[in-house]
């Protein structure tokens, strides 16, 4: 297998280790072989015998352990073959260029992310842009994944001093706990202005992160009221807004920031998969049969689960002949149709408290 390439942003590398503990489970070596279906675009299949090499690994059921750089290795080679996943609308240009400008007001920086997916999610210039501001990061939609996620995930950050708020948008949880710690970390800002003989002044809060990740949800939740268009899309808020909480807080939504190229492509295929991204962007069968494949690989999942709820066995199936079974199943040979329900399936929490990361160790 060819070595992978050196990534080409911030993330903390995922690559395999000597230090690391071996999972008890056996490592599955395959390569994709690229069929094309149409001129430019690619699609997933397994040859004969990695299919046999599959077989004996499905048919294992559920795994205890998962080795997650393992699987960040294999998800990298299957992203390799397909079409890049690119999303870069204008008003994130005009965007970006006015947030900039905003920062300089700010007292405190609010970064939001997915808590499925909180590396795939962090903005590689994020940090440059925020300088010396204080930052709390938000991992919302913590009620879509299981407490050792969130335990991995709370450690980590803690490690590396930076403060962290589990959220969940659609129900409130953690809104009260952020409006207090966005209050206290910038009480030094009305110090220094009595100090100057200037009246104190709200705290001025920006709410960052990408396309779809809750911003909009949780200002709302914090203000008990909807004052911030909010739905379950990427591209709703396509405006900064200034709004007001309570007397000493004041919070700015922002649309959705994506870095200009996605240089990450199996971060791209997560954020696919979690509804971050723009789905014009992606082929919604090629994002689904890498999800099949990543579900049986995560002890909450496993290929049983897969089988009991669409009553397809998973034999010697790649995603992608799944797929084609679940379509002449339920959509009279739709594979489009059948990515869409694997995907919303899993949007939705179906599968259960999934997340599709762990900490780098």
């Amino acid at each position: 297998m060819a070595s992978l390439a050196p990534p080409l942003h911030s993330r903390p590398s995922l690559s395999p280790s000597p230090r690391l503990k071996k999972s008890c489970a056996p490592r599955v070596s395959a390569t994709l072989v690229v069929s094309n279906v149409v001129a430019s675009e690619t699609s997933l299949s397994w040859s004969s015998k990695e299919k046999l090499n599959l077989s004996s690994k499905w048919n294992q059921g559920p795994l205890q352990e998962i080795d997650w750089e393992n699987l960040e290795v294999d998800l990298y080679h299957w992203t390799r073959p397909l079409r890049p996943v690119q999303w870069y609308p204008g008003h994130i240009a005009k965007t970006e260029k006015e947030l900039k400008e905003q920062l300089k007001l700010m007292d405190v920086v609010i970064e939001v992310r997915d808590a499925r997916i909180p590396m795939a999610t962090s903005h590689p210039q994020m940090d440059s842009w925020l300088g010396t501001r204080k930052k709390i990061l938000v991992l919302n939609r913590e009620d879509m994944i299981s407490a050792a996620d969130r335990n991995a995930w709370a450690t980590f950050f803690a490690r590396q001093g930076i403060k962290v708020v589990f959220s969940n948008g659609q129900l409130g949880m953690g809104t009260m706990k952020l409006g207090r710690l966005a209050k206290s970390l910038a009480v030094s800002v009305n110090t220094k202005r009595r100090a100057k003989g200037l009246l104190p002044r709200p705290v001025r809060a920006g709410i960052v992160g990408y396309p779809n990740v809750g911003k909009s949800s949780l200002i709302n939740r914090l203000l008990k009221r909807r004052m911030c268009p909010a739905a379950p899309r990427p591209g709703v808020t396509r405006e900064l807004k200034w709004v007001r909480f309570g007397k000493d807080l004041e919070l700015l939504d922002s649309p959705g920031i994506l870095p200009m190229r996605i240089s990450d492509q199996a971060a791209a295929i997560k954020l696919a998969i979690c509804d971050d991204i723009g789905e014009r962007s992606y082929d919604v069968a090629d994002v689904a049969a890498i999800l099949v494949q990543m579900l049986t690989r995560l002890p909450e999942v496993g290929s049983e689960t897969l089988r009991k709820r669409y009553r397809i066995d998973l034999h010697d199936q790649c995603g992608k002949t799944f797929l084609q079974k679940l379509a002449l199943q339920l959509f009279n040979g739709d594979v489009s149709q059948a990515a869409f329900r694997i995907l919303s399936d899993f949007r939705k929490g179906k599968f259960g408290r999934v997340a599709l990361e762990r900490p780098p160790r």
